[in-house]
């Protein structure tokens, strides 16, 4: 469900070339801080992607919701 998750939002992400310096800035919508800058476009999605997950599992680790994304949620339960 995880794998599932991260594809859907990759899939929302914007990605733009920076005119002061020709480099790839990307980012997904209502995912607040998930951003990357990189050279080429698919070191920008590899960064992105990274972020992402790194995201995820900061926010699950302190129980903090993340959002649903095509009708997935990843619904977090606390184990003794």
């Amino acid at each position: 469900m995880l794998t599932d998750y991260i594809k859907a939002a990759l899939k929302k992400a914007h990605y733009e070339i920076l005119e002061d310096d020709g480099t790839f800035y990307g980012e997904i919508p209502g995912f607040q801080g998930v951003w990357a800058n990189a050279e080429t476009l698919e070191q920008c999605r590899d960064e992105l992607e990274e972020v992402l997950e790194e995201w995820l599992f900061f926010r699950i680790s302190r129980n903090l919701d993340v959002p649903e994304i095509n009708n997935i949620k990843l619904k977090i339960e606390r184990v003794a």
